[in-house]
């Protein structure tokens, strides 16, 4: 049965941000709240899953799994869980193809305006309320 691709980035992104929800909850509990370790947890393990399933699809068994399937996976439950993983992946992507430079300046834009944008957002909200 083939769903609709909205449909199933929905559910897998509902059950990956359960998971992040639940690792929020235990990880500090486990490690005390001094240092992000839950963030760091979810972003590493995020990388990890984004990396090996990628790799399953691209030189194990890629054929036998649906557009569906892919989806509910990556853009869906990794994509709930941690968009890092995305991110990651995109560096990777990049510095494959051998455009260390763009991967760089990606990564060096991601995290500065990533930045930025919160605090853009948190003065913002300070500054209107």
């Amino acid at each position: 049965m083939i769903f609709h691709p909205v449909l199933v980035v929905f559910l897998g992104a509902g059950l990956g941000g359960v998971v992040r929800h639940l690792v929020n909850l235990t990880i500090p509990r486990l490690l005390g709240v001094g240092f992000p370790f839950a963030t760091l947890f979810i972003n590493v393990t995020g990388s990890l899953l984004m990396g090996l399933i990628m790799g399953y699809f691209a030189f194990k068994d890629g054929e036998s799994w649906t557009q569906s399937m892919r989806l509910f996976l990556t853009t869906g439950v990794l994509g709930g869980y941690t968009t890092f993983s995305t991110f990651s992946l995109d560096f990777f992507f990049l510095m494959e193809r051998g455009d260390s430079g763009l991967a760089l300046l990606y990564a060096a834009a991601s995290v500065v305006f990533g930045f930025l944008g919160v605090f853009a957002g948190i003065w913002l909200v300070r500054t209107l309320t």
